[in-house]
C-alpha cells in the first residue's frame, strides 16, 4: 500500500487526523494504525451519523491518498462494484474494422474496460496510495459480501476474459456499517474491527469548535450536552455528529450565544428528523435544557 514508510505511532495518527479535521479517539486511531501497517482492511460499525465515512475521507487527508466510494445498496453487484464492459464501444469497433476491412481490436484489452471502484483500487501506485471506502455493506446482499472475500484475501480480481489482476501495491479498504443486519464471521475475519460510538461530551465539543471556529464557546457546551440528553431519550433517530454540527450552526444564525428555551425549540429540525421525535423533545425540553446548562456533565 505505501502509504507509509514506517509503523504508524497511535498517538501521531490522531494528531495528524485532528489537523485534516477530524476527532478520533484512542481506541479508532489504534484500529486505524493497525489497518494501515499491517495492510489489512477496518471494519467501522456505528449509529449512522458518528463519523465513519469521514475518517475515511480523513486517513485519504493525512495520508495524500486518493479516495474511491463504493456505496452499497441491495442488488449491487460486479457490474457496478468491480468493472464492466463498454458494449457499446466494443460494437462500435468491430463495425469500423469490418467497414475498413481491417484485423478487429482486441475486444477485451483496456480501451474497453470499465472500471469500477474495486479494480480501480488494485491500481494504487508507491507515489499515491488508495482509500477505498466501501460505505454502508450492510445494506448489500449476502452474495456481493461473499464476493469481498476474495478481494479482502488477495487483493485481487478474476476477470474471465483477462485472467487475475492483483495490487502491486494493496490499498487501504475501510468499510462501514450502520448494523442494519449482521455481517459474515468470515467477512469479519478479513478486517480489524472498532465500533464508534457517539462520542463523549468533551469529544463532541472539541469537535464543535473544530469545525465551527467562530462558534460561542458557550454554545458548543450546551448544544454538546443537549445532544447527549436527546440521545439518552426514546428517539427513533439519536442526533449524530452531523446533526450536532447543523444544530449548533442553526442556533448561531439565529444570533444565539447559548441554547435558550426559544432556540432550541426553533432550531429542532436542525437536530431532529421525524416528528415524534420532535414532540418529545418539545415535551421533556426543560429537562434538556437545564442539562445543556449544566457545566459539569463536560
Amino acid at each position: 500500500m505505501n502509504l507509509m514508510s514506517a509503523p504508524i505511532v497511535v498517538v501521531d495518527l490522531q494528531q495528524r487526523l485532528r489537523a485534516a479535521g477530524y476527532v478520533a479517539d484512542e481506541g479508532l486511531a489504534t484500529a486505524l494504525a493497525c489497518a494501515v501497517t499491517l495492510e489489512r482492511a477496518v471494519l467501522l460499525e456505528g449509529d449512522a451519523g458518528v463519523g465513519k465515512t469521514d475518517a475515511a475521507r480523513a486517513l485519504a487527508r493525512v495520508f495524500d491518498a486518493r479516495l474511491l466510494r463504493l456505496q452499497c445498496y441491495e442488488g449491487l453487484d460486479l457490474a457496478a462494484a468491480a468493472y464492466d464492459w463498454n458494449y457499446g464501444k466494443q460494437l462500435l469497433a468491430i463495425r469500423a474494422a469490418e467497414a475498413n476491412r481491417a484485423a478487429t481490436p482486441d475486444l477485451y484489452g483496456d480501451d474497453f474496460l470499465i472500471r469500477r471502484p474495486l479494480l480501480e483500487a488494485l491500481g494504487a501506485t508507491r507515489d499515491r496510495g488508495v482509500v477505498l471506502l466501501i460505505d454502508e455493506i450492510d445494506r448489500a446482499d449476502d452474495e456481493f459480501e461473499a464476493f469481498l472475500l476474495e478481494f479482502l484475501s488477495d487483493f485481487a480480481l478474476s476477470i474471465p476474459e483477462r485472467g487475475t489482476l492483483s495490487a502491486v501495491h494493496r490499498p487501504l479498504v475501510v468499510l462501514t456499517s450502520n448494523r442494519t443486519r449482521d455481517l459474515h464471521d468470515a467477512l469479519k475475519r478479513r478486517c480489524f474491527y472498532h465500533w464508534i460510538d457517539h462520542p463523549s461530551v468533551a469529544r463532541e465539543i472539541e469537535i464543535l469548535r473544530l469545525h465551527l471556529p467562530a462558534l460561542e464557546p458557550r454554545l458548543a457546551g450546551d448544544v454538546a450536552r443537549a445532544a447527549a440528553a436527546l440521545r439518552s431519550g426514546s428517539l427513533r433517530k439519536p442526533p449524530g455528529i452531523a446533526e450536532s454540527l447543523d444544530w449548533a450552526q442553526t442556533a448561531g444564525l439565529l444570533g444565539a450565544r447559548h441554547l435558550d428555551a426559544d432556540t432550541f425549540v426553533r432550531s429542532l429540525g436542525a437536530v431532529l428528523k421525524y416528528p415524534e421525535d420532535i414532540a418529545w423533545a418539545r415535551g421533556a425540553a426543560a429537562e434538556i435544557l437545564a442539562a445543556a446548562a449544566d457545566d459539569g456533565l463536560a
